[in-house]
């Protein structure tokens, strides 16, 4: 790994703040998130993110795309914007639009090609993601929920990011189709030399594709390590009492 992808220091984040509703009252007070979260992350490396629900990951991944809009510190990337995977395929994948059309989206936006050469593009992202040209003109209620969670991931590789976000990725799918999308993911890793920001809940799955971990609470980064150093010697509590439930499920 060379040089970093990812550059993140004092990093806050808001929601709520003044405004009016339309029945004349103020919305909710201005909420704070995330608390002065500091990390790097190196080209080609994995880096987990886990917490209980609610205490921030998922707008942490948001605040560095660029998609929270009350935020103080700073966040540097090195090639571009990352692009996300997100928990649930079926609800981040448009109904209306073939498979295709998906996958095609992000290069008709940035624009540079044209219609043949993006067609070209998308029947190869797709064969590599494990579906084949043949997927293109389906809808996505016609696939599998692991198949539809393979276009999210072809989506979101069409443009060749160096970083990827992964948001709970695989939480919504059965053990074995797990296992083969993080075995995609990994496979992909190597091949494009991908960095991830892995978020998840489940630390088993963290233990499988993570280099390093970052554990949350309550908007703050409470321990950060290796993961053979934060699963064998873990320090901070908040972090004992997630490796301890994880044990639980499995008694």
């Amino acid at each position: 790994m060379s040089g970093m992808v990812l550059f993140v220091d004092s990093l806050s984040a808001w929601y709520g703040g003044a405004g009016i509703l339309r029945a004349g009252k103020r919305s909710r007070s201005r909420v704070q998130i995330l608390y002065d979260v500091s990390f790097t992350i190196a080209q080609g490396e994995i880096l987990g993110l886990v917490g209980e629900s609610g205490c921030g990951k998922s707008t942490l991944a948001k605040a560095v795309c660029g998609i929270v809009d009350d935020t103080a510190g700073e966040i540097t990337h090195s090639g571009g914007r990352p692009q996300m995977i997100f928990q649930d395929p079926l609800s981040s994948l448009n109904p209306a639009k073939t498979i295709g059309w998906i996958v095609e989206e992000p290069l008709r936006v940035v624009g540079g090609t044209d219609s043949r050469e993006r067609r070209k593009l998308v029947h190869e992202m797709l064969e590599r993601v494990g579906l084949g040209s043949r997927y293109a003109a389906r809808k996505p209620n016609e696939l599998s929920g692991g198949q539809r969670q393979r276009v999210s991931i072809a989506a979101s590789l069409i443009r060749r990011p160096r970083l990827i976000i992964a948001d709970e990725p695989v939480s919504s799918l059965d053990v074995t189709i797990q296992a083969q999308i993080l075995d995609l993911l990994l496979e992909l890793g190597r091949d494009f030399n991908l960095s991830y920001l892995f978020i998840s809940h489940d630390m088993n799955v963290v233990y499988q594709i993570c280099d390093r971990v970052m554990v949350m609470q309550r908007g703050r980064i409470v321990e950060e390590g290796t993961v053979e150093k934060l699963f064998e010697k873990p320090e901070h509590e908040h972090t004992k009492q997630l490796l301890a439930a994880t044990e639980e499920d499995y008694i």
